[in-house]
């Protein structure tokens, strides 16, 4: 039996389920940003031609200064971390894997798919991170004795504040792979781009697991633009940071207690999660609950137009 999949999304079930049109919801239940990077123009060879080496190359090297990689660690893009979070299974022998149990579920189903045993302590050939944690936003201190033949480290939300990430002291470990997203920060889940950094050994398997061209033309330019817009991103760190303070007052104003999160998504102690989401999807507002912890309900950040609809549902 393959490990089951819980995701935040899943809004055409709710608009199945509760009524109305996309256009009349607003879908929290993800951590993705309300207020994407600026798309740059498209050329209209982006879509015609197949993706040419320099572009990728030069989307790589864009993420190399972003992340700041160490010389000694490689860089690959690919569509999407999922994409990724699939094939790295398959880099080392079937063996056990030490994954959270509340943590993001595709790791553990790539895993469990690919035949390993994942365990959720104890003596394990393999280990899974989130960092910082989807969905408590706890932080990985780095620290792990026991010698793995692989680690992955995932910084899909680690872009909010870089000072936190494991790419300067992890990423040249042997064995090692970081994963990271432009669909969480950059609110750009659609263009399906993420990237992995880490051993080359390992990345250069990957390479030829995605095959040619895994990135296409318009995600190429478009992710370099993002990654080598500076003022953009530490402009959107200072008002990640506002707004989640702003939600977070708003929430605790109904009775909700914080017990987690990060500036892109907010974890609460609700008392009954499903009851809160279903009185909140009479206004069309829709929520992610955790069949793991039912006490819990999980808040992404309105778009602009959204917080005062929010407000008067809750």
């Amino acid at each position: 039996m393959t490990t089951p999949r819980d995701h935040g999304g899943g809004l055409d079930a709710a608009i199945a389920r509760f009524g109305g049109t996309r256009a009349d919801w607003i879908d929290l239940s993800t951590g993705i940003n309300p207020r994407p990077y600026p798309l740059p123009p498209i050329p209209a060879e982006a879509w015609q031609a197949l993706p040419d080496r320099a572009a990728m190359d030069a989307l790589e090297a864009a993420a190399r200064d972003f992340w700041m990689v160490p010389a000694g660690a490689a860089v690959l893009a690919a569509p999407g971390a999922s994409a990724l979070i699939a094939r790295i299974p398959a880099l080392a022998p079937e063996a056990r894997v030490q994954i959270a149990e509340r943590t993001y579920n595709e790791h553990a189903a790539a895993f469990d798919i690919a035949g390993w045993e994942v365990v959720r302590s104890g003596p394990a050939e393999a280990r899974v991170v989130v960092h910082p944690n989807n969905p408590t936003g706890m932080l990985w201190s780095g620290d792990d004795p026991d010698p793995r033949t692989l680690t992955v480290i995932d910084e899909s939300f680690c872009d909010i504040a870089l000072g936190n990430t494991h790419v300067r002291g992890k990423a040249t470990e042997p064995g090692t792979l970081i994963l990271k997203s432009l669909g969480k920060f950059w609110g750009l889940a659609g263009l399906r781009l993420g990237f992995v950094i880490g051993d080359p050994a390992l990345i250069d398997r990957l390479r030829d697991m995605l095959g040619p061209w895994p990135v296409s033309g318009p995600a190429l330019i478009a992710g370099r633009a993002a990654l080598e817009d500076m003022d953009w991103a530490n402009h959107t760190r200072q008002r990640l940071h506002v707004d989640v303070a702003r939600l977070d007052a708003m929430m605790q104003a109904k009775g909700a207690e914080v017990v987690g999160g990060t500036a892109l998504f907010r974890l609460y102690d609700v008392g009954e999660g499903a009851a809160w989401q279903d009185r909140l999807t009479k206004s069309h507002v829709w929520t992610r609950v955790f069949p793991y912890e039912p006490r819990w309900m999980r808040l992404g950040l309105p778009p602009e137009h959204g917080w005062d609809r929010l407000e008067a549902a809750l």
